[in-house]
């Protein structure tokens, strides 16, 4: 009995193992056939098309491609290390430069809540218009609750900005103390163990989650691909429209593709992390914080710089 189990466990050992390294070698046919066949999944006007990109955009033919191309950045950047110096730098540019612009959406935010106070209380006028030759008019109520978009702006856009800028609270117990290597190897360990998986598995949730509010029939992420190529000959385009109130904000499908935003940047940043971190541990103290783009810090705001607690 004994041997029996213990061959059971060994053969579904061997049987996981088989399977992972058969999607590792499968995800390079994988990403050749995607990049040499756009149309089967860009296509839009296809319904096919379609229910292709929904079903692979949380797959696991996608988890292996985008595993495998991270092993393969990673070996390339330990054999080249300007290689992963040049990744980490246009990695965090690109949150840097989505963060410094989302952030000019809470300079909106509070403006345009000026401009529905004076409309309502001074001119007690039931509409709102902006433009010139063709304005947009909605009801105040409408730019009222379409304020929300505007902080959901910044917080997911900005996330990934405020990790490299340092300037998340950290409860620290044990990090201050110890040696600059093992704060090196924390900082890893941290990225893949729960910043990456994180983001992954919010991705998973959010990428259905989105799908469902803009076509019909809705998809699901227990379903295999042959059956959404079925689903697809009754698809069409549903985009979420309904507000919370009468004349409100109409268009909170929005918020479902800003959520898939914040889980792409969130997960790059976690990527990028680690490598920075790697490159840290390889070449000592010296080399902390090299080609980081800080912002600058005015007089007077030096307390608020990496806050921790």
């Amino acid at each position: 009995m004994e041997e029996a189990a213990s061959g059971g466990a060994l053969s579904a050992i061997l049987d996981g193992l088989a399977w992972f390294f058969g999607n590792i070698a499968m995800s390079f046919w994988n990403l050749g056939y995607a990049l040499t066949h756009p149309a089967s999944w860009l296509d839009w006007s296809d319904k096919q098309a379609i229910m292709r990109f929904v079903y692979y955009g949380a797959s696991t033919e996608l988890f292996f491609i985008v595993f495998t191309t991270f092993l393969v950045l990673t070996a390339i950047g330990l054999w080249r290390g300007s290689v992963m110096w040049g990744m980490v730098r246009g990695l965090e540019a690109l949150h840097n430069s989505v963060g410094r612009i989302a952030a000019w959406a809470g300079l909106l935010m509070v403006l345009q809540q000026v401009v529905i106070i004076f409309v309502q209380r001074i001119f007690a006028r039931p509409d709102l218009s902006f433009g010139f030759g063709l304005p947009i008019s909605f009801d105040v109520s409408w730019w009222s609750e379409e304020l929300k978009l505007y902080n959901a702006i910044v917080v997911a856009l900005c996330l990934a900005y405020t990790f490299v800028q340092g300037g998340h609270v950290r409860v620290d117990l044990l990090y201050s103390p110890v040696s600059y290597r093992t704060k090196k190897i924390i900082d890893m360990v941290g990225s893949l163990i729960f910043m990456v998986p994180m983001a992954v598995l919010m991705w998973l949730y959010s990428w259905f989650f989105l799908w469902r509010h803009l076509i019909v029939p809705n998809p699901s992420a227990s379903e295999s691909l042959e059956r959404l190529l079925n689903k697809s000959r009754a698809l069409r385009w549903n985009v979420e429209t309904i507000a919370f109130s009468p004349n409100g904000f109409s268009a909170y499908f929005l918020f479902k593709i800003l959520i898939v935003l914040m889980c792409a940047f969130i997960f790059l940043q976690g990527i990028t992390f680690f490598w920075r971190s790697l490159m840290e541990l390889r070449e000592g103290p010296e080399s902390e914080g090299r080609y980081h783009d800080h912002d600058q810090i005015e007089t007077g705001e030096e307390a608020y710089d990496h806050a921790e607690f």
